[in-house]
């Protein structure tokens, strides 16, 4: 048994069909891959990204990037406390180190991580040697295993592999909603040549393409599966909820009891809603939505 062993993951996570009209009136099938459920304090594809770095690191201080509303470093920090790892975030905005926590950095702190901020220009340029090198010295943690923002490296796309292995033969179309890619491209792998995976990129810009073929390339050494991103549906960008976004996650609340996590979740959902009213999927299809979180509090 390893160290993660002890946190007894749920897996393989379970598999929900909800009824849904927006989709039966169409002969479609929706199923949602409950992923939220494999633990409570490593969410979804956090616990399966983080896992195999956490046992890369195999003791030393974890060092990792993110924003000020960063899951990512919710998730680290929650492991470093669980497993008694040291953990650092370096966190974009050094505006914000004057200013009182938010609630996602205070979550993050009450768990033991300590947090680092840097100026925006200095987070843009984090994965430069040179750039990096000064942040851990920074930091003090010269030692630590670095794992890049939002845990999309190669051992985390081969950890989501087992996503798209544990989806064979349940469904034609597997979607999920993308911040840095590693989910779908790990997902994407796994899946059999018969299904697809469809992402739907919770940023604008247009950049994931790029990004998801160097993860695959890095992780199986060349583009592998089956799959596509639709950008539409970031309604404005990352962590942008506006109230039609709201209503609808509120909305799928009330008919399914399932509760809908907005800056990622609710927007893959919309995104189905909307691809089938637009007839893209072939009467008869089976999706499956992958749950990739859930509401913190």
């Amino acid at each position: 048994m390893t160290v993660l062993d002890t946190l007894r993951p749920r897996l393989p996570s379970p598999v929900q069909e909800v009824s849904d009209d927006r989709f039966t009136r169409h002969g479609l099938r929706l199923l949602l891959k409950r992923d939220d459920l494999i633990h409570p304090d490593l969410i979804g594809n956090k616990w399966r990204k983080l896992a195999p770095n956490l046992a890369a690191a195999d003791g030393r201080t974890v060092l990792t990037f993110g924003g000020a509303y960063s899951n990512h470093l919710r998730a680290t920090a929650a492991a470093g406390r669980l497993l008694g790892l040291p953990t650092v975030g370096v966190v974009r905005g050094q505006e914000l180190a004057d200013r009182p926590l938010n609630p996602s950095l205070a979550r993050c702190a009450a768990d033991g991580m300590r947090l680092h901020f840097v100026d925006r220009s200095t987070y843009r340029r984090k994965t430069e040697p040179d750039v990096l090198a000064r942040v851990l010295r920074e930091t003090g943690a010269e030692d630590a295993y670095v794992v890049p923002e939002g845990g999309s490296n190669a051992a985390a796309v081969r950890g989501c592999r087992a996503l798209g292995e544990e989806l064979r033969g349940q469904a034609d179309v597997v979607a999920l909603a993308c911040g840095t890619g590693g989910t779908l491209a790990g997902l994407a792998a796994g899946l059999a040549p018969a299904q697809r995976a469809l992402g739907i990129p919770v940023l604008k810009g247009g950049f994931l393409t790029t990004d998801i073929e160097a993860l695959q390339d890095q992780a199986f050494g060349g583009t592998s599966g089956n799959w596509i991103l639709d950008d539409r549906f970031h309604f404005g960008g990352y962590a942008r909820v506006p109230a039609e976004l709201d209503s609808f996650a509120e909305g799928f609340e009330d008919r399914h009891g399932v509760e809908v996590e907005r800056l990622y979740v609710a927007k893959l959902l919309y995104g189905l809603v909307a691809l089938a009213e637009e007839g893209v999927f072939p009467r008869g299809t089976t999706i499956a939505a992958v749950i990739t979180g859930r509401p913190f509090p």
